[in-house]
């Protein structure tokens, strides 16, 4: 356990956060995505939503400046009945840690193909649909 660390954020997270660079990308991953077939480095999260770990995350590391695509939700499939209330959650947070963010979305097979592109993927128990998260790493200031 580190001071001023969210208890959330796992040693091996922190590396991976750490490892990063500039325009790096890292999933969380809700507990539908296909995290061990898309990603290249996978950190298991099990029974963490991603609400409370993306407020951990958003206090270690800025998020790109220079991409305003830099926190990507995915789309909901055309014809699909479901509204994605964590989204509201997922604004509220960005807000807080990143004042001049928004949400940026992706097609579903899209957003694949970008997942399989991040340095990492985190698998959480998060069980809403459509609460899976890409974020493109800045430069502290």
């Amino acid at each position: 356990m580190l001071k001023g660390i969210c208890p959330l954020i796992s040693p091996e997270l922190l590396k991976i956060l750490s490892e990063m660079g500039h325009g790096d990308e890292i999933v969380l991953a809700d507990a539908h995505f296909p995290a061990h077939s898309v990603g290249q480095r996978v950190i298991r999260a099990d029974g963490i939503g991603t609400v409370p770990l993306l407020e951990g995350i958003l206090q270690l590391i800025p998020l790109d400046q220079y991409d305003r695509s830099n926190f990507v939700l995915m789309e909901v499939v055309p014809g699909d009945d479901v509204k994605p209330v964590i989204w509201e959650d997922y604004r509220a947070v960005l807000s807080a840690a990143e004042p001049d963010a928004e949400l940026s979305f992706a097609e579903r097979f899209a957003y694949y193909e970008r997942a399989k592109q991040a340095y990492c993927v985190v698998a959480t128990g998060e069980t809403a649909q459509y609460a899976n998260i890409i974020l493109k790493k800045g430069v502290v200031r």
